[in-house]
């Protein structure tokens, strides 16, 4: 069932995500050749809590930390310690924040100095990907119209979509109905119901040089291209308006 919210609700999803989006502004302005991931994962907890809201990634089904970072081939779910980033990698951040009961979900890929042509491609593709699919979050549209926009970005471009790893309804449980494929599939169960105001929902495309197909290491959490060719990842925490339009609940 896909919970409606009211505007109290929003509201509150509203200063978790502001909190997510100043994490990530943060996150970005620490980055350097040198610094650990373990680092950036405390000044991002530090900064969570200090905002007076709660991480919402640490202790979910015992992750371990504050964020997610995923470098290079990572696909997702990367647990930060004590890797040094590099001059050329890039480092995809994935953050939430519990704010008085309601989280706020949101992801950006960076570019650690300066990075190859192939990789700036793969960061504008997947970023311009999620924002083709929010141009389709509205009243009267379906899902899947958000499904398509993506997958046809990102393969006109010569990349390919993760399949295994869907965006979401969230609020106050950080996973709620639906599942929204990032990519078509005729069986998808969401691909013809409409959106409606009130709905909110994180798009998180997760794009790939090669292959779309992912595995899962050894630690039970980090996601890699089976490849091991580059991957990104964006996302935002949506809602839909009473006006009709999304509005992106992950920024500042």
């Amino acid at each position: 069932m896909i919970i409606l919210k009211t505007a109290h609700e929003l509201a509150l999803m509203r200063e978790a995500g502001r909190i997510v989006a100043e994490v990530l502004d943060m996150v970005q302005s620490r980055l350097r050749p040198g610094v650990t991931t373990g680092e950036l994962d405390r000044l991002a907890e530090e900064l969570i809590r200090r905002r007076g809201a709660m991480p919402s990634f640490k202790g979910y089904r015992g992750f371990p930390a504050a964020i997610c970072a995923s470098v290079n081939e990572e696909v997702v779910h990367g647990i930060p310690g004590s890797r040094q980033l590099r001059q050329g990698d890039i480092v995809s951040i994935d953050v939430g924040a519990i704010h008085r009961g309601y989280h706020g979900d949101s992801a950006r890929t960076f570019a650690v100095g300066e990075i190859s042509l192939q990789a700036r491609r793969l960061l504008e593709a997947t970023e311009g990907a999620l924002y083709e699919g929010i141009a389709q979050a509205r009243v009267g549209k379906r899902f899947g119209d958000i499904s398509a926009a993506i997958q046809r970005y990102v393969e006109d471009r010569g990349f390919s979509v993760v399949r295994e790893y869907t965006g979401h309804g969230i609020g106050r449980r950080m996973h709620e109905e639906p599942q929204i494929l990032h990519y078509v599939h005729r069986t998808d169960p969401n691909r013809n119901r409409r959106l409606r105001s009130g709905m909110t929902f994180a798009l998180e495309p997760m794009v790939n040089v090669g292959t779309w197909k992912t595995e899962l290491l050894a630690d039970g959490w980090t996601v890699v291209t089976q490849d091991r060719q580059l991957s990104a990842h964006f996302e935002h925490t949506l809602a839909i308006t009473e006006d009709g339009e999304a509005e992106i609940l992950t920024r500042l």
